[in-house]
């Protein structure tokens, strides 16, 4: 275990800390809708993946990191929960959620960074971002756009809550744009790729944004999105393709 990667556990928790405490501190201070500022602290999660693939020279050293801010985070915040403090802090649509959300958020990165990285070679790592990045701008702005400019609400059995056309189109452009941006300008892709499988990528990311129920979409999207760039790059790059 190099002594790099034990330090870089340390950075990550720090990275973590530094991100989310001036979101708490906004949160704690001034009035931000319920709505915001938590997809805000979904997003601010979200960034952690670039921590992630940075600090550490393998993929289980940043499982392990993980793994170490979850048995951190999780007992903490357990103990909190029912404290004044805790409820300055945390928005919840019902008990438990902010736990079941770092817990879920975190674990999918786990889950990417196995398969992306892990599985398929470092060379591969750049998809978990670009999937990551997909969910956390993408749910973000499908839940704002929603909510505050939703008109037309989808009625389908498999559709959970009062989902709108307006927040669906909204995930679908965002999501594109995120994916196009992570492989152009991270994983350093020709734009017009970067373009296409953030464009063929980004309708899968809203359906499945879509039709989960639950909260699991902070699972099922970056997974979908993983898996949908990663098959369009490799079509794109098949031999008379």
């Amino acid at each position: 275990m190099p002594h790099t990667d034990l330090i870089g556990i340390g950075l990550y928790l720090g990275f973590i800390a530094a991100l989310m405490l001036p979101v708490i501190l906004v949160k704690v201070i001034f009035r931000v809708p319920f709505e915001v500022i938590r997809k805000v602290y979904h997003f601010m999660f979200a960034l952690s993946i670039f921590a992630l693939v940075s600090l550490f020279s393998t993929w289980y050293m940043a499982v392990l990191a993980i793994l170490v801010f979850v048995f951190v985070g999780h007992p903490a915040l357990a103990l909190l929960e029912h404290t004044a403090l805790f409820r300055r802090f945390a928005v919840e649509r019902e008990g438990g959620e902010f736990k079941s959300s770092l817990v879920i958020t975190q674990l999918s990165m786990a889950l990417l960074i196995s398969v992306f990285w892990g599985l398929l070679g470092s060379e591969w790592r750049f998809v978990a971002v670009a999937a990551v990045m997909a969910w956390g701008t993408g749910d973000a702005a499908a839940a704002l756009v929603g909510k505050y400019l939703g008109r037309r609400h989808i009625e389908h059995p498999q559709v959970e809550g009062s989902k709108t056309m307006e927040g669906t189109y909204a995930m679908f452009v965002v999501a594109a744009l995120a994916v196009f941006l992570t492989l152009r300008f991270y994983a350093g892709e020709r734009w017009d790729v970067s373009l296409v499988v953030g464009l063929l990528a980004a309708p899968i990311c809203a359906v499945v944004e879509l039709f989960s129920r639950d909260g699991m979409d902070t699972l099922t999207v970056p997974i979908s999105a993983g898996l949908a760039v990663l098959s369009l790059l490799w079509l794109i790059s098949f031999p008379g393709a």
